[in-house]
């Protein structure tokens, strides 16, 4: 039996003219049959280096990514250890 999880990388870029510098943000929403998780990121480009929004955008759903990650485990954990009726701690 196969399923299928859906997950959504929602990217957005911010300039702050007061501090010559942008900040992008991503937040992914992963969709599974029983639940619904989202992870976020950010990146902030140092005023003095080159504009470059592809850097920026990586950077901030790479983090996005990860802490999705984070919480799926987390996720599996509290089901595991509600089943097993014991604290579970899953490792990376």
């Amino acid at each position: 039996m196969a399923h299928d999880w859906h997950a959504t990388l929602h990217l957005s870029d911010a300039d702050d003219p007061r501090a010559d510098t942008a900040m992008t943000t991503a937040h992914v929403v992963l969709t599974t049959r029983d639940t619904t998780l989202h992870g976020y990121g950010y990146a902030r480009r140092n005023p003095g280096d080159v504009d470059v929004p592809e850097v920026g955008e990586e950077l901030a759903a790479a983090r996005a990514l990860r802490d999705l990650a984070d919480r799926l485990l987390k996720a599996t954990s509290d089901d595991i250890s509600e089943i097993e009726h014991r604290a579970i701690h899953l490792g990376r």
